[in-house]
């Protein structure tokens, strides 16, 4: 199966010309039902089906993001396979600093195992990935690289200013290759419904299509996945589809809960 990318649910780009503005973040944990949208024949993929969990908490000193994902996909040749990740991240939130651990599961077997941690100096400066697992492996970052919640916040700062597309390299240790290129486009603000039966559900939000493309990916003109979502003002993605070119995966929002503000 095709690179999952799903560490990068979240991804943006910081737009320079943006006016500075905090966003109100909530904490939250937001589950998601995973599922085959379309297929075309050459994928050979039959169904997928899973759940997803997505948690942002506050962690005083930085944003502390826990992801799980189960997912069984269905193979025209080979039958179901499941595919499980954990990523726990933290990340400071000046943005320049990150760590990231990351297990991969393919039917209950370890598949790979990545953790370390990453920092740039200052934002306009290169910096460095240091790899604890595989040991002793360094990836170097260029100037202007963010970390994943750095690209959410960076985000809605880029749509309440109107921006329509931006794109910047994205690092999130989910991969040794490097940071992947992302390019992202913008769509019309969508006014809050105060009368939402769920009130976490009552913001701001815009749709976004985001299209990454792999370090190693070279002159290649195709993205290796492209992700969409409904992003709300306060960091909360309603729902999401991503999309490997042969095959659609959509992820529905099935429950959502705010999470109690930490003890600093």
């Amino acid at each position: 199966m095709q690179r999952l990318g799903l560490s990068l649910l979240l991804a943006a780009l910081l737009v320079g010309a943006a006016p500075a503005r905090a966003v109100d973040v909530t904490p939250h944990r937001a589950t998601y039902e995973m599922t085959l949208a379309k297929s075309q024949p050459a994928s050979g993929i039959t169904s997928a089906e899973g759940r997803m969990i997505f948690e942002w908490g506050d962690g005083c000193d930085g944003w502390v993001v826990q992801q799980h994902y189960d997912l069984t996909m269905g193979y025209e040749e080979t039958g179901e396979s499941k595919v499980s990740i954990a990523f726990v991240t933290w990340e400071s939130k000046d943005g320049l600093h990150y760590r990231y651990n990351v297990r991969k599961l393919r039917d209950g077997q370890p598949d790979e195992d990545l953790k370390g941690e990453a920092s740039v100096p200052d934002s306009d400066k290169p910096g460095e990935a240091v790899f604890s697992k595989p040991a002793d492996k360094r990836v170097p970052l260029e100037p202007h690289t963010l970390f994943p919640t750095g690209h959410t916040l960076a985000l809605v700062k880029a749509a309440i200013a109107g921006e329509t597309f931006v794109a910047r390299k994205v690092f999130d240790g989910g991969t040794v290759a490097g940071a992947d290129q992302v390019s992202a486009g913008i769509g019309p603000m969508h006014e809050a419904d105060p009368n939402d039966p769920e009130p976490l559900l009552r913001k701001r939000w815009w749709p976004v299509r985001m299209a990454f493309f792999g370090a190693d990916s070279g002159d290649n003109a195709q993205p290796d996945y492209e992700l969409g979502m409904d992003l709300q003002e306060d960091g909360i993605a309603r729902n999401m589809t991503l999309d490997y070119g042969t095959f659609t995966v959509r992820a529905k929002l099935a429950k959502i809960e705010k999470l109690p503000p930490p003890r600093c």
